[in-house]
């Protein structure tokens, strides 16, 4: 009887001391954004910067510590034979996610000049010229076929993806030495504006392909100022 009675003293608390300390063993510093939550009442109090607290609850109430960078504590009070409850926290800052970055190795005139010069569409045979008197009907197929139609279609896509990625490469070099500013999410936009003729792309120097893009380019800011 004297046991039970002793047992049941925390359950007749009007009101329980709680207390107690966060700390993090790893990183020793002071807890100015410790904030402890009784979500039985929706009330919050602000923890002491040495990561103790002190606040009356109710015997059962359920409490959340919340500091900014850790993980949340969930806590359900339990009072001692004393109407207290206290305890001492070991807490271990989140890992932090850091974004992917990808670095891009810019290519050099050369390079980029070889590149510019290899541009050639993919072939897809067609029948052409006196081929096409000795097989009409592989030439009717060619130009009224859905299917070549779209590997023609698809070559077309892929040429131009190639000669995207070349202006793209030639942006990065002239960004990088301060020939003009332009970020990479304004590149598309800019690579359209610029509609560079494929022989040209393909046959002009660095001196003329850089004055050519650098006039676009100083047209391109008005407009975009507009």
């Amino acid at each position: 009887m004297f046991l039970l009675a002793f047992s049941s003293t925390g359950q007749n608390c009007e009101k329980v001391l709680l207390s107690g300390k966060v700390i993090d063993t790893l990183r020793p510093q002071n807890f100015y954004n410790l904030m402890v939550v009784n979500r039985t009442t929706g009330k919050g109090f602000f923890g002491l910067p040495s990561g103790g607290y002190n606040l009356y609850v109710n015997n059962g109430d359920s409490i959340t510590f919340s500091i900014k960078g850790y993980k949340n504590i969930e806590y359900s009070v339990k009072a001692d034979a004393n109407c207290q409850a206290r305890n001492i926290w070991y807490i271990e800052m989140k890992p932090q996610e850091i974004q992917e970055v990808v670095v891009k190795p810019l290519k050099s005139l050369q390079e980029i000049q070889e590149e510019r010069a290899g541009l050639a569409m993919r072939e897809t045979r067609q029948v052409t010229g006196i081929e096409v008197l000795r097989s009409p009907i592989t030439a009717l197929y060619q130009a009224f076929s859905q299917k070549e139609q779209s590997k023609r279609a698809v070559a077309q896509f892929e040429y131009a993806d190639k000669q995207k990625a070349v202006l793209q490469e030639l942006l990065r070099l002239y960004v990088a030495y301060d020939i003009f500013y332009l970020s990479e999410d304004e590149f598309d936009a800019f690579i359209a504006f610029l509609n560079v003729n494929e022989d040209f792309l393909k046959t002009a120097t660095e001196m003329e392909l850089v004055t050519f893009i650098k006039d676009k380019f100083e047209h391109f800011q008005r407009l975009n100022k507009r």
